[in-house]
């Protein structure tokens, strides 16, 4: 059910971001990777110690990394760190301690982080464009 509800979220998200036009600017999909990454950070304030906090934190910078890197140059690293942080959430129970994670948060948020980089490389990849904001816009002007 975790797996379900995160893709079914992800539609959601992208789909309505799309219709009302949230993601024309450059900027939306970005500062997604960004709060994405930073749920961990939360967790380990919740119920971990400072040593899982740190550790949380600095993968929490590697995806503003990637979404700094993302919105000022290719689109496809957003993509690449959603599905990258997929993968983390699979594995993260087994190289981090990290106690406030809820039981059913990797399978949701796994699911979520790769059916959102799915659609994001699927606009990306129906306009051959490297820039999120662009390829909406001038879809948006084709109508």
């Amino acid at each position: 059910m975790d797996y379900l509800i995160g893709c079914t979220l992800a539609l959601a998200v992208a789909g309505y971001a799309t219709l009302i036009g949230f993601d024309r600017e450059r900027v939306f999909y970005p500062t997604l990777l960004i709060i994405i990454g930073s749920y961990y950070v939360l967790f380990a304030t919740m119920g971990a110690s400072g040593q899982t906090l740190i550790i949380e934190i600095l993968i929490g910078l590697a995806f503003v990394a990637l979404a700094t890197a993302g919105f000022k140059g290719s689109a496809w690293l957003i993509c690449a760190g959603m599905a990258a942080h997929g993968v983390l959430d699979l594995f993260h129970q087994r190289v981090i301690d990290n106690p406030g994670v809820p039981i059913w948060w990797p399978g949701f948020c796994s699911s979520f982080d790769i059916t959102a980089a799915a659609c994001v490389a699927a606009i990306l990849y129906s306009r051959r464009n490297a820039s999120i904001g662009s390829t909406l816009a001038a879809r948006q002007a084709g109508r």
